[in-house]
């Protein structure tokens, strides 16, 4: 992706100093820019498949209930990584979380507290490292401090692997220490066939993954087939006051 934007401030300042600077988009422009980048790693890298009504970008209907954190280099004004943020106000709006569409959330949202959902997340090809993940939970940890959210909650995607026996791996080793207690546990609509095959050893944890574990997050119960995407979904919560202290510290410049 070439395109070139000036982006506005936003009141998010990480404490970073970097060539990456993280904020909100504020205009069209902006949204479209972070809508083509998912449309060029969803449908052109990974092969899934869109249901979206504008040729070269990712859009469906809770796009326009969203706002969108976007990480560009500042060097040539190129958005570089986005996530799209659902408040539980903007999910009011739009008939529901984005997550409510392959999880049964009834439990979770019975939970008193702000819920924020994160979603889309995805970051270009030539700057997939520590530095664009950690612009974007800059831009997440000062919003989540901001505006007082409780919850963080979202999807985060596995790979399926041979009979879904990579994500049955997964599942089965994070279950042991990153699985939510019984009372928040979800239901996935559309559960994984049932395994055939013996569970693998060589997965690997997707990034985005592991840097949810890392600053705190638990996962919700079993996986949801996106059959869409062809991987399997995680249902994602993470209570801020658990976020992670050190994570919290180097984000936020102090200590929470």
């Amino acid at each position: 992706m070439n395109t070139q934007l000036q982006f506005a401030a936003t009141g998010i300042e990480p404490e970073f100093k970097s060539a990456l600077k993280v904020g909100l988009a504020t205009s069209f422009a902006e949204i479209h820019a972070a809508q083509r980048l998912r449309y060029e790693v969803f449908a052109w890298e990974t092969g899934a498949r869109l249901h979206t009504p504008f040729p070269g970008l990712d859009y469906d209907r809770f796009d326009d209930y969203c706002q969108h954190l976007l990480v560009w280099d500042s060097a040539t004004q190129q958005v570089v990584g986005c996530t799209r943020l659902l408040t539980d106000q903007g999910a009011c709006n739009a008939g529901g979380f984005y997550s409510e569409t392959e999880f049964d959330l009834s439990r979770v949202l019975a939970t008193s507290g702000r819920f924020l959902e994160i979603g889309r997340t995805c970051v270009h090809p030539d700057y997939r490292n520590g530095a664009t993940i950690t612009a974007l939970w800059s831009g997440l940890a000062t919003l989540i401090s901001q505006h007082n959210f409780d919850y963080l909650i979202g999807c985060a995607s596995i790979p399926l692997g041979e009979g879904c026996g990579e994500a049955h791996a997964i599942f089965a080793a994070l279950s042991q220490r990153y699985l939510v207690k019984e009372p928040l546990r979800v239901t996935p609509f559309y559960p994984l066939p049932c395994q055939t095959a013996l569970l693998r050893s060589d997965y690997t944890l997707p990034p985005l993954l592991k840097a949810y574990l890392r600053v705190g997050a638990k996962i919700g119960g079993e996986p949801c087939l996106d059959a869409d995407f062809k991987v399997a979904d995680l249902f994602i919560l993470l209570p801020t006051q658990h976020l992670e202290r050190r994570y919290a510290r180097h984000f936020l410049g102090h200590s929470q």
